[in-house]
Formats: structure tokens, C-alpha cells, sequence
């Protein structure tokens, strides 16, 4: 029961943490999140 609870509070822990680096991404207009090469991607000028 108790390694149960934990499971589940591991795994939407670690949604929330994934969820939120998106938002925050997305914010700052990256469009390739978790690209290297995202400040450098041909996919910035083709959709400006």
C-alpha cells in the first residue's frame, strides 16, 4: 500500500516537472524543446 503511494507520487511528480519545462519553453518561443540545435533550426525561419 505504502510503495504504491510512492509510485503514484513519483510519476506525477514527475509529470508536473515535464509539464512545467514545456510551459516554460514554449514561453520563451523555443520551438524544437530539447533541441541542441534550437536556436540554430531551420524550423525558426520557415514558420517566422
Amino acid at each position: 500500500m505504502s510503495s504504491t503511494i510512492i509510485a503514484t507520487a513519483v510519476v506525477v511528480l514527475a509529470v508536473f516537472l515535464a509539464g512545467r519545462y514545456i510551459y516554460k519553453e514554449k514561453k520563451k518561443g523555443s520551438k524544437c524543446i530539447g533541441c541542441p540545435y534550437c536556436e540554430s533550426c531551420s524550423k525558426i525561419d520557415k514558420d517566422s
